[in-house]
């Protein structure tokens, strides 16, 4: 075996048990444990403990990885709506996206809020998708928002029912179903914007 194998053969074996180890947490987000230490995390990716430590610094940047690597796929997934579609069409397309997105990473959105308190590199995670979706809503919904004559106002109200955090209070406090959650949000839409066009 040639040294550019050997070489070859470690970056893809450190490439897939890094890979495994992300997988391993962001099961055990799935399972609700947001706070795992690195033995359980260790054992789920089915390497030891001290091995954990050759491909992250520690748990924290780990959970930034892990975080980070679900926000960037859930913005892979950018709504395709016109702004000049009618508002009705509009708040039924944003929510449908909203709620595929955060169902896709509710897990890993818990553990961050959860982390962001303590790791200013996932806070700033945070910050930034929420201002790309706040931007996302401001872009979408520019034609009422100029009419309601109270931009920063309204933009505030529509980004707030829009948010995980919204969605996941009435996932998990209130209970209700997918498609309830997404009718209440819709509602409340319907009633800040009005039915234009």
């Amino acid at each position: 075996m040639t040294a550019s194998a050997s070489l070859d053969g470690r970056r893809l074996r450190r490439s897939t048990n890094r890979a495994a180890v992300i997988d391993a947490l962001l099961s055990l987000f799935a399972e609700g444990v947001y706070q795992p230490s690195a033995n359980e995390i260790a054992e789920r990716a089915g390497i030891s403990p001290r091995s954990l430590f050759r491909y992250f610094d520690d748990v924290r940047d780990l959970s930034r990885a892990a975080i980070e690597h679900e926000l960037t796929k859930a913005r892979l997934v950018e709504p395709d709506i016109d702004p000049d579609a009618p508002t009705k069409t509009k708040i039924a397309d944003v929510v449908h996206s909203r709620v595929n997105r955060y169902e896709a990473i509710a897990p890993a959105a818990r553990a961050a809020r959860i982390a962001a308190h303590r790791n200013p590199v996932v806070a700033q995670q945070l910050h930034q998708q929420r201002a790309h979706l706040r931007h996302e809503l401001r872009r979408l919904f520019a034609p009422e928002l100029d009419r309601s004559g109270n931009n920063d106002t309204t933009l505030a109200a529509i980004d707030a029912l829009c948010s995980f955090e919204t969605y996941d209070l009435m996932r998990t406090s209130q209970n209700l179903s997918k498609a309830k959650s997404a009718a209440a949000i819709e509602t409340a839409l319907t009633a800040l914007l009005g039915e234009q066009r």
